[in-house]
């Protein structure tokens, strides 16, 4: 067994140790916990189900298709493969859409290729700022998000252009 794997099991029973010397009652207070969490949930659910559902209907209309044609000549002139336009747009709406983009590239490309490693700087790089907004912002109640939307995308695009300069010197 690795040590990575044995982590979580081990963490998770010095948890219960150090509650039982503490003499605290550990079931008691993991139910305690879950109901005070779930308000929590059910405050944010709204947010998470609407930023999920337009997720669903921008990849099922075709819109993200349409714009990476639109994009592609413009991304060729700048060094951008378009072949990382889908995995760009969806990132900062979803990780797991972007996830699913990383995927396709890699049965496409190959993990091992300079598109493949490109992708997957460019998703480490990078965050799913829209979603991020909609449910932490959205879950407390800011209305007004101020400069948060701008810095994350100017941050998302500085990350963008370090990824590509970095890939195209360390992997020719």
């Amino acid at each position: 067994m690795s040590v990575s794997a044995a982590i979580l099991p081990l963490l998770f029973v010095a948890l219960i140790v150090y509650a039982l010397v503490r003499r605290v009652d550990v079931y008691e207070a993991f139910v305690e916990g879950a109901a005070e969490g779930l308000p929590v949930l059910l405050k944010i659910l709204p947010y998470l189900a609407g930023m999920l559902i337009a997720i669903r209907t921008l990849r099922d209309s075709g819109l993200i298709d349409r714009l990476v044609s639109l994009l592609a000549p413009a991304s060729s002139r700048i060094g951008l493969d378009a072949a990382l336009l889908p995995l760009l747009l969806l990132r900062p709406f979803s990780g797991s859409a972007a996830m699913a983009s990383l995927a396709d590239i890699f049965n496409q490309y190959g993990a091992d290729s300079m598109i493949g490693y490109t992708a997957s700087v460019l998703m480490g790089s990078s965050e799913t700022i829209f979603y991020e907004v909609a449910l932490y912002f959205g879950a407390i109640g800011v209305k007004k998000t101020r400069f948060a939307i701008p810095v994350s995308l100017a941050a998302m695009a500085a990350g963008v252009i370090a990824s590509l300069f970095i890939c195209s010197v360390f992997f020719p």
